[in-house]
């Protein structure tokens, strides 16, 4: 069981990194290239059966939902450089998000 652990602690430290960046890159054109180049370098270091598949399903299918809920007003962002409510830096970290959580998933599952 700590071996699953550890092995799941290694999926979320790149997370835990994006999300570290955050209040100290400011322009998030930036750090939406930052969060696309670790997940390509991640991605291409290790890549598990339907990665690329889970990760564009949690871009496209988080950013919908994150839009519907910012349009409900009860949560606002105060960077809204993508569709006029949400950073765009924002569908990266959701998009790796899901997929290491595919991932621990499986960790889990073994």
């Amino acid at each position: 069981m700590l071996a699953k652990l550890g092995s799941i602690f290694l999926y979320l430290i790149p997370i835990i990194l994006m999300i570290g960046l955050i209040p100290f890159i400011k322009n998030d054109y930036l750090l939406a290239a930052i969060f696309a180049s670790c997940i390509l370098a991640l991605l291409s270091y290790k890549r598990e059966k339907h990665d690329v598949l889970v990760l564009c399903l949690g871009f496209v299918l988080m950013t919908f939902f994150e839009y519907v809920f910012v349009s409900t007003g009860e949560e606002t962002f105060a960077r809204e450089t993508f569709l006029g409510v949400m950073p765009l830096w924002l569908p990266f970290l959701w998009g790796y998000s899901i997929v290491s959580m595919k991932r621990c998933l499986r960790i889990l599952d073994t």
